[in-house]
């Protein structure tokens, strides 16, 4: 499906247009045919040759009918602009104009109706000029008759043209429906529509409301009853569950998908020393009233009065309710940081000076510093692909900058922390992640660089290499006794003769200077690998009282050695207990 929306003066003929091409009137209300204009959005749709379904979103064209205007032209990519041959360039079209182009829409039709009243030459030159210095610039014009049909097989050429030069809508990104219209129909219950611009909505989908959770109970599409539509297309969903904020949220979203905000900082389009405090912002098919906290230049600050699900990237209008006039506010940051000391805006500013809006990991990385991949996919920002200036770990990605600061702080606090404490070298992952702000372990993990290195789970550092004297001269003992038969393994009591209680053991093992197998077990370092040498010369497989006859010690010893060689995958265990050296173990 393809939708465009109607644009332009009212009673310039935009609904009968909509009408000779549809065959349907899109005025759903009494009042509308009575007063011949449009009131609320209407919606009418055909079928062209070469694109299919096309729905048309038919827009108020009065002044005092704006608001429903910018909502109906809000999710819509693509635009009939209609002026009247028999009028000369109104108001309500310089306001319409000026809205698209704020909202920077490309893609647009100009129709030049009742072209069987007057000359269409003069209006159609009149649109063309001032459609040149706008983002609608370069569309075509096409002079049309309603009454006459004039002009129209022209025109649905041209809206083919309009409808295939739209980027097509992705159907597996995020559901963002803004909604345009609520009501109750008897026996089934509440229904919501509106213009769905990407993803795709089925029947029994749940969809988030930002407080709650609807379910999808029905789905239609340009009348049609469907199990599944997708953007872009007008679609009518009957909801159940929690349905009282929905005329508040004013959108359904894929749950978990997008970030609610209340502040927002955008870049503004235009004059902003004219913007009013409290502007109204029209976002969607939304319209409502904000504060506004100027930063620097073109850059603001705006607060709501209620969450939205706002993006990067996102397009919107500023309007001053006083004097009609228009901004385009581009979304830059949904989740921005609070603006607490003297001077924040300014630096702020500065921070997002750069900033062009268009979504992009390393420049969201940058800013944040540390940012998890779920927040980064509701601001709309895509993190599959690779960048060097980027540090992943698991769910977390941090800027190379703040990698470069925690690395070098990981080895001043782990240094500060061996030269205290010189038996407890190293600090754990999770006690440097606290220390630094980080929050998770596999944050520090991926900044380590040498000199550092990770042992179970510590931080160490060189410096811890140099132990105390006393634990020096231990070790020099224990080397002595060990030097006859290096897997007699000394008893608890003779560890505690030596000077080696379990702290001392365990710093010794995270100095690389024992071999701890269990509590109260040790060997000197490299054992393991005299150890394969010396079964690789045994019958393979062999037993455990054959490895314990051989290399001369006890079963106490053994059993431990034996499986601390399984997890070094020197040896194997085979299912009858017995074992066999890995081939190239004993090398």
């Amino acid at each position: 499906m393809h939708v465009i929306a109607t644009a332009g003066h009212v009673d310039h003929g935009k609904s009968a247009l909509v009408e000779a091409l549809t065959g349907t009137a899109p005025d759903r209300l009494e009042e509308e045919r009575r007063r011949g204009l449009s009131i609320q959005l209407g919606y009418a749709w055909t079928s062209l040759p070469g694109v299919g379904d096309l729905a048309f979103v038919d827009v108020p064209g009065h002044e005092r009918f704006v608001t429903t205007m910018l909502a109906g032209v809000g999710p819509v990519p693509a635009v009939l602009f209609v002026v009247a041959a028999d009028d000369p360039w109104m108001p309500q079209a310089a306001e319409h104009l000026a809205a698209l182009d704020a909202l920077q829409v490309e893609h647009a039709v100009v129709a030049v109706t009742r072209s069987d009243l007057a000359d269409p030459g003069p209006a159609m030159d009149r649109a063309a000029a001032e459609l040149a210095s706008t983002s609608l610039r370069g569309s075509p014009v096409v002079s049309v008759s309603s009454r006459t049909g004039s002009g129209l097989p022209e025109l649905r050429t041209r809206l083919v043209e309009l409808v295939t030069g739209v980027p097509p809508a992705d159907p597996r990104a995020d559901v963002r429906l803004w909604l345009d219209r609520r009501f109750t129909i008897s026996g089934a219950g509440t229904v919501v529509t509106g213009t769905l611009p990407a993803g795709t909505i089925a029947v029994g989908d749940r969809l988030s409301t930002g407080t709650a959770t609807v379910r999808v109970r029905g789905v239609q599409a340009l009348g049609r009853v469907v199990e599944s539509v997708s953007g872009l297309a007008r679609v009518a969903l009957n909801v159940s569950g929690d349905v009282a904020d929905l005329d508040r949220a004013g959108s359904l979203t894929t749950p978990g998908a997008h970030h609610w905000t209340e502040v927002v900082d955008v870049r503004i389009a235009g004059d902003v020393t004219r913007l009013p405090s409290h502007p109204m912002l029209h976002v969607g098919a939304l319209s409502l009233t904000t504060r506004c906290r100027p930063l620097a230049d073109d850059l603001v600050r705006l607060t709501l009065p209620q969450p939205l699900p706002l993006r990067v990237g996102d397009r919107a209008l500023v309007r001053d309710p006083g004097n009609r006039q228009v901004w385009g506010a581009h979304v830059l940051d949904p989740l921005p940081p609070p603006l607490r000391r003297r001077g924040a805006a300014v630096e702020r500013a500065g921070a997002l000076h750069e900033v062009t809006g268009v979504p992009d990991l390393a420049s969201e990385v940058r800013r944040r510093e540390v940012v998890d991949l779920d927040t980064l996919r509701q601001l709309g920002v895509p993190a599959s692909t690779a960048v060097e200036s980027v540090v992943r770990a698991g769910r977390w990605v941090m800027s190379a900058d703040r990698a470069e600061a925690a690395a070098a702080q990981v080895l001043e606090l782990v240094t500060d922390h061996d030269r205290a404490r010189p038996l407890d070298r190293g600090l754990p992952l999770a006690v440097l992640a606290d220390r630094l702000h980080l929050p998770s372990p596999e944050l520090v993990a991926a900044v380590l660089r040498e000199p550092l290195r990770l042992v179970e789970g510590r931080v160490l550092a060189p410096a811890g290499d140099v132990l105390p004297v006393e634990l020096e001269r231990a070790l020099t003992r224990l080397a002595e006794e060990l030097s006859t038969n290096p897997f007699q393994a000394p008893t608890a009591d003779r560890l505690r003769d030596l000077g080696l209680d379990p702290t001392r053991v365990a710093a010794a093992a995270r100095a690389g200077r024992l071999l701890r197998l269990a509590p109260g077990i040790v060997l000197m370092p490299g054992a393991e690998r005299r150890a394969v040498e010396a079964l690789g010369v045994l019958p393979q497989p062999f037993t455990t009282s054959q490895a314990r006859s051989h290399l001369g010690s006890s079963r106490r010893v053994v059993l431990p050695l034996l499986e601390h060689l399984d997890r070094a995958r020197l040896t194997r265990r085979l299912p009858d207990d017995r074992r066999v050296v890995l081939e190239g173990s004993s090398g």
